[in-house]
């Protein structure tokens, strides 16, 4: 072989033996961050998982504090629905024991006038009347 057929071929084994080494440092470092990058997980894992459990406990609570909210505005509403039936039951009766009497006393109070006016003016029943020719003329068409 030539003096430069050999220089050559062992700037080839050079440049085979460099890549060999890059590739093998490359495939470390790769696996030097994936150790990393797992700790790190684990990590955040860690630090966040109180945190998570404590946003987990506050929606339960909150939940559970609209549920009991939901039962007392239930329970106010049913409360204001029966005072308020109970409120009409007793006007309705208030007006059947004091509207009822009222209008029986209008009533004999008219009657007694009536009887009192017809004393006062000393009228019995009145005759009949007889008809005129007026009231037959009236009555013409």
């Amino acid at each position: 072989m030539s003096g430069w057929a050999l220089v050559f071929l062992g700037v080839i084994a050079v440049s085979t033996l460099v890549t060999a080494i890059l590739q093998v440092a490359v495939l470390v470092a790769a696996g030097m961050l994936t150790r990393r990058i797992g700790r790190l997980a684990d990590q955040v894992e860690r630090e966040l998982s109180p945190l998570l459990a404590s946003l987990n406990a506050i929606g339960k609570d909150a939940a559970r504090a609209a549920s009991l909210a939901t039962a007392q505005v239930e329970r106010v509403d049913r409360l204001f629905a029966d005072a308020v039936g109970r409120l009409e039951a007793t006007m309705n009766a208030i007006q059947h024991a004091v509207a009822l009497p009222a209008r029986e006393g209008a009533a004999l109070l008219v009657g007694f006038r009536a009887v009192l006016d017809a004393l006062r003016r000393g009228t019995g029943p009145r005759p009949p009347r007889t008809r005129t020719s007026d009231d037959e003329d009236a009555l013409f068409i």
